[in-house]
């Protein structure tokens, strides 16, 4: 019975996707790479759908995860850290999806991860930007 449940548990451990947790300081290059790809389309559809509400009002940050699928498809967005305001935190989550899917993974991460989260810092600008920061903490 107890060969049994390691056997059971192998099996599910094996079927369990590889991620990869990546904060604001990627170490290894093909991830650094792929995540610089990512801050920069962030960035830009970010700042083209700054918040109506917001332009001009209403600046502050927040802590985001996002997990990507090696197709580059958007799995999961979660709020770590509110920024206080639900307007910002909404068009957080509102500039993923506009700017999701994301590039498929290169091989050189697809040989070994299924999933990547990123977990970075959003800035809010008074310039009616959006600015993903290099550290973890708004």
């Amino acid at each position: 019975r107890i060969e049994a449940q390691i056997d059971k548990d192998l099996v599910d451990y094996a079927a369990r996707p590889r991620k990869k947790f990546i904060g604001a300081r990627a170490g290894e290059y093909r991830f650094a790479q792929y995540v610089e790809d990512w801050r920069q389309k962030i960035e830009r559809v970010g700042t083209l759908n700054y918040p109506p509400a917001a332009r001009g009002k209403m600046y502050g940050s927040l802590l985001l995860s996002i997990s990507i699928g090696a197709n580059g498809n958007v799995r999961h967005v979660e709020i770590q850290r509110s920024s206080g305001n639900k307007i910002l935190d909404d068009a957080a989550i509102r500039i993923v999806q506009l700017a999701s899917p994301f590039p498929a993974f290169p091989e050189n991460i697809r040989k070994d991860t299924d999933e990547i989260v990123i977990t970075r810092t959003w800035k809010f600008t008074n310039a009616d930007m959006v600015k993903t920061d290099n550290s973890e903490q708004p």
